[in-house]
């Protein structure tokens, strides 16, 4: 795990694409979130938790995970990058199913989120976190 949080830089972490790559996004954002002073995480590390496993387990390569505050709001912004060409679906909810949920759970936590391809290919999927 590399790690940049320099006041002038976007606090920023580079994960190897494993199991582990989750608990270590969590821990990213609870870190951020307490040199902010911002006293509820769990909203932002299920979130976070939920787009890494996604890059893992879907995507290519190295997983960045980015996370800053808006400028013109000051509310967390999550971003997870990873090389992989597919893109994140909302699957209707499904009570049955035991999984396919993460995206969905992404939606209904965030008042907004997105994808975004990347120049180099891969793509970058970002949510707003409410605080």
């Amino acid at each position: 795990m590399t790690a940049t949080t320099h006041a002038d830089e976007v606090p920023t972490v580079v994960l190897e694409p494993s199991d582990r790559a989750p608990g270590m996004a969590r821990r990213f954002v609870a870190e951020r979130f307490r040199e902010w002073g911002l006293g509820d995480d769990h909203t932002a590390r299920l979130i976070v938790s939920e787009l890494v496993t996604n890059a893992w387990l879907h995507g290519s390569g190295p997983i960045v995970v980015r996370v800053f505050r808006d400028e013109r709001d000051g509310r967390p912004v999550l971003e997870v990058w990873d090389g992989g060409e597919g893109r994140p679906v909302v699957r209707p909810e499904d009570h049955a199913s035991t999984c396919g949920r993460g995206v969905f759970m992404v939606a209904r936590l965030t008042d907004t989120w997105g994808i975004r391809p990347l120049v180099e290919g891969g793509k970058l999927v970002w949510a707003k976190c409410t605080t």
